[in-house]
């Protein structure tokens, strides 16, 4: 094509274009602090046109109207005598602008008048709202923090029950001569509204079953923190995918509200499998089926298979909910365990029935125990199954058992701070259908605290003790070895223990193990470990801690944290290598 003197002109201003500069507002904000600053920031326009194109007169223009925007700007913040000062200057094509502000004395709110019910503001989620209110007396006076307390008052009226409440005073007088703010704020609480009646839609279970997840009942004062309550046991019985807890107040009369449960049914069956590895156990399989509902009385079902290098077990647990604000649940199970460790090998059958419920904050299981089976302690120290010194038997035992568990923690995926405590005790209530007499306690805790940003803290530890009329005759998992990725790193699973006359491991009647760990995260999923672990199992008093240490690398994955760690025994003289520690879970 071939361009001609008319086309070459139609061209030129897109040739000039590049050559034509920006020309922007540069704002800078001296004389107050940064939550001050973005505050006049946002406020004038001038910032506005930091990106923009501006003559010279729309600079001017907007020069002139700043020192009135940075008082509106402020005014919010208590500070109604603020002045700004200015100085505009031209560099290159931009233009500066630097404001010098000079805030004055903040207004104080020096009274507070708030008129509610007395019967009314002495229910406690409403007494704590008009606290927060009566709290700005002797503050500076701050449109947002005021908003905020008063919207509060609103919310715990209608949380409580008064659907009905209105604001009817809702007045600050400000005395700029003198620098003070009164308060003053009046509700009419109106009537106080009552649960009526409570229907649940789409349940696949028979009438009254979920009647007992509702933490009210019809007639008592209406609660939107019982709602809640509602929705979250709902959700946690597992049993549905879709839960809403509607309220309806367009229909609220006589002072009742009914309430609507809105459920759609979860997936009945569920089907859960794949590869494993745990430097304890070794590579493995594991397979579940899991029947969430298998009557209309919300029985549930689960079985687990695990396949693994040195542990095979193969587990059924049926049980039977027992709503409530305890939530309560009857359960019983059977457990076959194959375990082969570098110290013991085992073959069991565990049979269990407990209860389990909330209790004064603990989750406490009561139950008993039957367990059956053949092992082989003392491998560790031999040469193969027939050296001399190995400790063959087989048992029947017949124990109650309790636990008290505790946890908190501020994110299940990722705890940055939180604990866990863990209490177990059990005993054999003498010789029928036991072959031994034993009673045992066994306590582990674990807390966790981030520090300094991306760094963790984690401590951990475990200790117990047995008492028992014919140690020998107790299997592998009654005695206490010390060892592992949950126990000392930089031995082996279940390594460490008192020996026999023959320098075989065989497992002690106490246990004391502690660690210390530092994690420092690189990013978000990615981090470091250093950390320290010591501790035996051991009998009388003959306590003698092994130490392990070393370091790892944390990875949060879409599948939880992954936790590998390389460790090595630390002073001792028979034990050396370097050993790999794995292990995928959650922190408590």
């Amino acid at each position: 094509m071939r361009l001609t003197r008319r086309h070459g002109l139609l061209l030129l201003p897109w040739f000039l274009m590049p050559s034509i500069a920006h020309a922007g507002i540069v704002l800078h904000v001296d004389g107050v602090d940064e939550n001050l600053r973005g505050a006049i920031v946002a406020g004038v326009e001038l910032s506005q046109y930091a990106k923009r194109d501006v003559t010279a007169a729309q600079v001017r223009r907007l020069y002139e109207k700043a020192p009135d925007e940075v008082q509106a700007a402020l005014r919010p913040y208590g500070y109604y005598e603020a002045t700004a000062t200015g100085d505009l200057k031209q560099i290159g094509n931009d233009w500066q602008v630097t404001l010098h502000v000079v805030t004055g004395t903040p207004v104080q709110v020096t009274a507070v008048n708030v008129e509610v019910d007395p019967d009314v503001a002495k229910i406690p989620a409403i007494r704590r709202a008009l606290r927060g209110v009566e709290n700005l007396k002797g503050t500076p006076l701050n449109d947002g923090t005021y908003d905020g307390a008063r919207d509060t008052v609103s919310g715990a009226l209608t949380a409580t029950g008064f659907l009905d409440a209105r604001l009817v005073t809702r007045r600050v007088e400000v005395n700029r001569a003198e620098h003070s703010a009164a308060v003053n704020l009046k509700w009419d609480a109106g009537r106080r509204y009552r649960y009526g009646h409570i229907a649940f839609k789409n349940s696949q279970f028979r009438e009254g079953f979920l009647d007992r997840y509702v933490p009210f009942k019809s007639g008592d004062y209406f609660s939107q923190n019982q709602l809640l309550e509602l929705q979250q046991a709902l959700n946690g019985a597992d049993y549905f995918a879709v839960v809403n807890v509607i309220p309806d107040t367009d229909n609220a009369k006589d002072g009742t509200i009914d309430i609507a449960v809105e459920l759609a049914p979860a997936k009945r069956t569920i089907y859960t499998g794949g590869p494993f590895f745990g430097t304890d156990t070794g590579a493995g399989l594991r397979g579940g089926i899991e029947k969430r509902w298998i009557n209309d009385r919300g029985h549930k079902w689960k079985n687990e298979l695990v396949l693994a290098q040195r542990l095979k077990t193969l587990s059924t647990l049926y049980q039977i909910p027992m709503p409530g604000p305890n939530q309560r649940s009857f359960n019983f199970g059977a457990n076959f365990r194959d375990a082969d460790t570098v110290t013991s090998q085992s073959r069991t059958l565990q049979l269990v029935a407990n209860e389990t419920r909330l209790w004064h904050g603990w989750q406490r299981t009561i139950g008993i125990n039957a367990l059956s089976g053949t092992f082989t302690v003392g491998k560790r120290g031999g040469e193969g199954d027939n050296a001399e010194g190995l400790e063959r038997g087989r048992s029947t035992l017949l124990y109650p058992e309790i636990t008290l568990s505790r946890k908190r923690g501020d994110n299940p995926t990722f705890v940055r701070s939180g604990w866990s405590l863990t209490l177990t005790a059990r005993s054999t209530a003498g010789p029928l259908l036991s072959d031994a007499s034993f009673s045992q306690v066994i306590g582990d805790v674990k807390w966790i605290q981030s520090f300094w940003g991306s760094n963790r803290l984690i401590l951990r530890g475990s200790a117990g003790k047995l008492w028992t009329n014919n140690f020998s005759d107790l299997p592998p998992q009654l005695r206490f070895f010390a060892g592992g990725d949950r126990s000392v790193r930089g031995y082996d699973y279940q390594s460490i223990g008192p020996r026999n006359a023959y320098d075989r491991v065989i497992g002690g009647e106490g246990l004391l193990v502690g660690s210390s760990e530092v994690e420092h995260y690189f990013t978000r999923n990615w981090g470091m470990a250093a950390f320290i672990d010591a501790g035996n199992a051991f009998t009388g008093t003959d306590y003698s801690p092994r130490v392990g240490a070393g370091l790892g690398v944390r990875w949060l994955s879409p599948v939880g944290m992954i936790r590998a760690d390389i460790a090595v025994p630390v002073g001792d003289k028979n034990e050396h290598g370097i050993h790999l520690h794995v292990v995928i879970g959650p922190d408590l």
